[in-house]
């Protein structure tokens, strides 16, 4: 009413109120009544803005490369934003001119500044797999350049998503790699069954060198025996000869222990001869009568035997001799009577 009019931002929302051209308030978040006839008013956006981007470069070897990301970026002085960009609004709080598609758009040609230079120094394969490098380059020329300085601008983070080739060049690359991949496959398989065979060689090896080894310790073990052997028969023909040298040693001495016994049994019986013929030798002269009238004999029978021996011996001088049956019955009841 009468041209006094009441608007409200954000927190989010730097606001300058231009009263007559001079700054009358400038800040967060107001809130106020102005009279619009006289009244302008510029309202900033400083929160973060994420600026998503696509551009096209040419690599070093003429090829053409699409780089895609993103900006993250907030206003850090929106005042000075203000005197380069148009942000006044109407009395809705609409703005009047869309500036922040031009800041956009300000912010993406100097971020592809930034990269061109750098593409143009590498081949295609290269720049594919440069997109770490890339952000650097964007972060980097985006700290140096002028315009975003004037801006009041602060960067907050750059992001590369993707680094693609043509679509012919892709599917010609995929066929290189796909031949490439298959060669290191070729390779792997060779250098597999390479390896599988060297191995195979050196089992067959390691078993030749353990068999080789085990028939030179069986060779080893059977000199051994064969030694430990002969050894065993050395000494089984030292303790013959040992034993047959003792049992000569012994027999011999049984030898001379039976000479010697036999020297002394001689002795002894010549001993005993000598003195049995010395004991004899008066005996040997004298009659048998004489020895038997020594005897002392008082048996009738054996005196009567001795008459019948002497008959017996002069039996060529006796005609006739008569033994009465008395006699011998006599002698033979006594001989039965003394049973």
């Amino acid at each position: 009413m009468f041209g006094i009019k009441f608007i409200k931002f954000d927190s989010m929302t730097y606001v300058i109120k231009f009263k007559n051209g001079q700054v009358a308030n400038e800040g967060r978040g107001l809130s106020f009544f102005y009279y619009a006839p006289t009244t302008s008013i510029s309202a900033v956006p400083i929160g973060s803005n994420n600026l998503p981007f696509i551009f096209s470069e040419t690599t070093k070897d003429y090829q053409t490369v699409t780089i895609q990301g993103q900006i993250t970026y907030k206003i850090g002085n929106p005042k000075q934003l203000a005197d380069v960009l148009d942000f006044t609004v109407n009395a809705n709080g609409v703005y009047k001119k869309d500036d922040t598609e031009k800041l956009n758009q300000t912010i993406v040609n100097e971020a592809q500044t930034a990269t061109s230079s750098f593409i143009h120094q590498l081949g295609l394969k290269e720049a594919i797999r440069s997109a770490k490098v890339i952000e650097s380059e964007i972060t980097e020329g985006l700290f140096k350049s002028q315009a975003i300085t004037m801006l009041g601008i602060e960067i907050l983070s750059i992001n590369i998503l993707a680094i693609k080739a043509s679509p012919e060049m892709e599917r010609a690359l995929e066929t290189e790699t796909r031949e490439k991949l298959q060669q290191e496959a070729d390779q792997a398989i060779y250098e597999r069954r390479n390896f599988a065979v060297e191995q195979e060689r050196k089992i067959k090896e390691s078993e030749l060198n353990t068999e080789i080894a085990i028939e030179e310790k069986n060779k080893q073990i059977a000199e051994k025996q064969a030694e430990t052997e002969v050894q065993k028969a050395e000494n089984d023909l030292k303790l013959r000869e040992m034993k047959v040298q003792a049992d000569i040693s012994i027999e011999n001495q049984r030898k001379k222990l039976l000479e010697q016994k036999t020297a002394n049994q001689r002795k002894e019986a010549e001993t005993q001869g000598f003195v049995l013929e010395t004991t004899l030798k008066p005996y040997k002269e004298m009659d048998w009568k004489i020895l038997t009238a020594l005897n002392n004999n008082n048996d009738p029978r054996f005196n009567i035997s001795l008459a019948f021996r002497e008959l017996a011996q002069n039996a060529g001088k006796i005609g006739n001799l008569n033994i009465s049956p008395e006699l011998l019955d006599t002698l033979l009841n006594d001989k039965k009577d003394k049973k």
